[in-house]
């Protein structure tokens, strides 16, 4: 066996193994048994009777996952930079071996996004986050639509409720945000609307159309984007499934046509053979 290709077939062999379901398995077990650590270590009476141990197994599960992602990286190469989520795995697992220190505290909290690599490892969770993806330019049309929504509607309060109610309406900026907690109906009604409804009877008139508008209707449109992604996701998959049963069908017909046409060719042989016996 040549030297060169030596490596190259036990990388292979190795990719192959990682990317088996029994690895993968034990990959996303590795991943819930990880994130149960990082909540563990959220405690100040676990972490005092158990934190080294905590800290030990959380190092011998991100060892794991480094060489799961260098053998894969060696079994793909080029391809495994091409594909997306495998960059994702890359980064959470990059984030967790940074170096941590007093002033990068908070790079030793980004460790629990190690927990989102059960994104890759589930297939539905991953349709359903490409679905929320491939959503995103029709969910971006929703929000600006939203933004000029808002951006009309807090002009309208600022002059109309900013003079008398200068907390919640005084500025641009305080009614876009007092608009926003009416439209997740957060104290809405006793805690703002009603106050304003005392000076200004008619305000009714103004919030109830925003919330039908801004709550009920937007949200709907949101909920529409993103099942039509998920739907249009799915039957994609299913078409794809679709044609690859039809390949394999198409294939085994041929491979049994070709069987047939061997068996007619054996047995015109053999009634020639059988006509020339007679002959003799």
């Amino acid at each position: 066996m040549d030297a060169t290709t030596a490596p190259v077939g036990v990388c292979e062999r190795a990719g192959k193994w990682v990317e088996s379901s029994q690895i993968q398995l034990f990959i996303t077990v590795l991943i819930i048994i990880n994130a149960i650590i990082l909540g563990l270590e959220t405690s100040a009476v676990v972490v005092a009777h158990v934190g080294p141990f905590l800290s030990i197994l959380d190092d011998a599960i991100l060892g794991v996952f480094i060489v799961e992602l260098t053998l894969r990286i060696a079994y793909r190469r080029a391809e495994f930079f091409k594909d997306g989520w495998s960059l994702f795995d890359l980064a959470v697992v990059l984030i967790a071996v940074l170096p941590t220190g007093p002033g990068l505290a908070v790079l030793r909290s980004l460790r629990v996004l190690r927990v989102l690599r059960l994104i890759t490892v589930l297939p539905r969770l991953k349709m359903i986050v490409q679905a929320l993806l491939s959503s995103l330019p029709g969910l971006g049309m929703i929000a600006l639509l939203q933004s000029l929504l808002f951006y009309v509607a807090a002009v309208i309060s600022t002059k109309t409720f900013g003079e008398d109610f200068p907390e919640w309406f005084g500025s641009l900026a305080a009614s876009l945000y007092s608009l926003f907690q009416i439209m997740t109906l957060e104290s809405w009604s006793m805690g703002i609307v009603r106050p304003v409804m005392e000076k200004f009877p008619l305000a009714w008139v103004f919030f109830v159309p925003f919330i039908l508008i801004a709550t009920f209707t937007m949200l709907n449109l949101f909920i529409a984007v993103i099942v039509n992604a998920m739907q249009t996701l799915h039957e994609q998959e299913r078409g794809e499934i679709e044609h690859d049963i039809q390949d394999i069908a198409h294939k085994e017909s041929a491979a049994i046509l070709a069987e047939v046409k061997d068996l007619r060719a054996e047995i015109a042989a053999l009634r020639q053979d059988m006509q020339a016996r007679r002959q003799d």
